[in-house]
């Protein structure tokens, strides 16, 4: 338990994550949602409703795809409201451009053919290019403009601890936008208006890592042949192979996918340890510090004497991870998470705190926990001293949702997202940490208690 300060504590508490936003769409002002938005975890369970979130992820997750077919109208109409043909002629007056903002494409032969046209995006050119083309309209991450998608997926990167990124595709009657192919993310695909016609395949690489289109003649016969109807939610894990048609007699179909987990498997998570495991673990081990043997630098291979001393020294460390003795330091994977998510939904304007500072020992009150991660990290710095370690809380209040997952520097939100703030006392419940000597992030949770303060 933290001690109690001799002073008054210092209680400061932000704007609830959930009060309204000034303004709200008329979708949002209703009540018939059949999402429920009360936590992160309400709502990916309302997402894939009736299918329970438990059984979801013992029996679906990274196995096999599942289709949920929804015959309340309700649900229908949410799906629709999500993203229409009039939006689109909306958004275009903002500014869109091709290859940024939208892609034209149509599978032809089995291959992607490219329709863009060049800058900003005419609304009337776009359409004339479906209809002579019965081209699909791709449309980048719709997050960034369309407020309740940018509130369903703050919720689901909450739930995921991941990015969730979203596309909207528009494609006429008898029409197919893209060839064959498989994701490196888990796909859930929303159908909001018209219908589909799907097609799932086998996977040539199981929990792909990477994006590859696949001919025709090497898929082999589908697995799944599904017609997705509006309201109608169909999830497939990464690495599986699907293509999609408008089938004829349904004037247009428009399906949003959410896409989740790219890079997030346990191969990235040990890329992202090792350095700092390897590292601190030489600096304690003489034998790590001791020279390779000469000309191993010339050799055609490293040879059976330098493997078994590698192999050696990696089940060391092997033992010194399985006994809780290091610390696994992901840093990396938690940065770019925490400086690419989304910002909290329809957050107001925060106010400075009022009043003095907290001291050490103050209880402080943290309300969008879900947008703050903790690492520990050497300081930047260009002199030779010896290595300090520093605590950095990270949040994500004031990431620029106008840029989420596409692909922007974020060299600039990085200094508004990095709270350094105070020295850290082992018996102290406060974190903002400017110095730290032989401290883990473990020992900075356990010695804050629940409650931290995101500046």
């Amino acid at each position: 338990m933290p001690k109690k300060s001799k002073t008054p504590s210092v209680k400061r508490r932000i704007a609830d994550q959930e009060q309204p936003a000034v303004k709200r769409s008329k979708e949002e002002q209703s009540d018939t949602s059949p999402l429920c938005f009360q936590s992160p975890a309400t709502l990916f369970e309302s997402l894939i409703q009736p299918m329970g979130t438990d059984r979801f992820f013992s029996e679906y997750w990274e196995k096999k795809p599942l289709h949920l077919q929804r015959s309340d109208p309700g649900t229908a109409s949410y799906y629709q409201s999500l993203f229409q043909l009039c939006d689109l002629q909306s958004l275009c007056s903002q500014g869109l451009e091709y290859y940024r903002d939208i892609n034209v494409v149509r599978c032809v032969n089995g291959k992607k053919k490219l329709l863009n046209k060049e800058g900003r995006v005419k609304h009337s050119v776009l359409n004339k290019i479906m209809s002579q083309n019965k081209a699909t309209v791709q449309y980048h991450q719709p997050q960034r403009f369309k407020d309740e998608l940018w509130r369903i997926q703050e919720k689901l990167e909450c739930f995921f601890g991941a990015l969730v990124g979203s596309n909207i595709y528009i494609t006429p009657e008898e029409s197919q936008g893209l060839p064959p192919h498989y994701d490196d993310v888990e796909v859930f695909i929303l159908q909001l208006q018209g219908q589909k016609h799907w097609r799932l395949y086998n996977p040539t690489v199981p929990l792909a890592a990477e994006y590859s289109v696949q001919s025709e003649d090497s898929i082999g016969i589908p697995t799944h042949d599904i017609i997705l109807k509006a309201g109608d939610l169909l999830y497939f894990p990464r690495g599986t192979i699907h293509q999609a048609r408008t089938p004829a007699g349904v004037n247009c179909s428009i399906h949003l996918t959410l896409s989740t987990y790219q890079r997030m498997s346990w191969g990235d998570l040990l890329l992202d340890v090792f350095p700092s495991l390897l590292c601190g673990r030489s600096r304690r081990e003489v034998s790590l510090r001791e020279g390779m043997a000469r000309r191993l630098l010339l050799s055609s291979s490293a040879g059976l004497h330098t493997n078994q001393r590698l192999a050696a020294s990696l089940r060391a460390l092997a033992d010194e991870m399985e006994t809780g003795a290091q610390d696994l330091g992901f840093t990396h994977m938690k940065r770019d998470f925490i400086m690419n998510r989304l910002p909290p939904y329809c957050q107001q304007q925060l106010s400075s705190p009022s009043g003095k500072s907290p001291g050490l020992e103050d209880t402080v009150i943290l309300t969008f926990k879900d947008h703050v991660v903790i690492t520990v990290e050497p300081r930047p710095q260009s002199t030779d001293d010896a290595t300090e370690l520093v605590v950095f809380v990270l949040h994500s209040l004031k990431n620029q949702r106008e840029g989420h997952m596409m692909g922007d520097s974020c060299d600039d939100q990085e200094e508004r997202s990095i709270s350094t703030v105070m020295p850290y006392l082992a018996d102290g419940p406060f974190i903002f940490i400017t110095h730290v000597q032989q401290c883990s992030a473990a020992e900075v949770q356990k010695s804050t208690a629940t409650d931290i303060y995101p500046l």
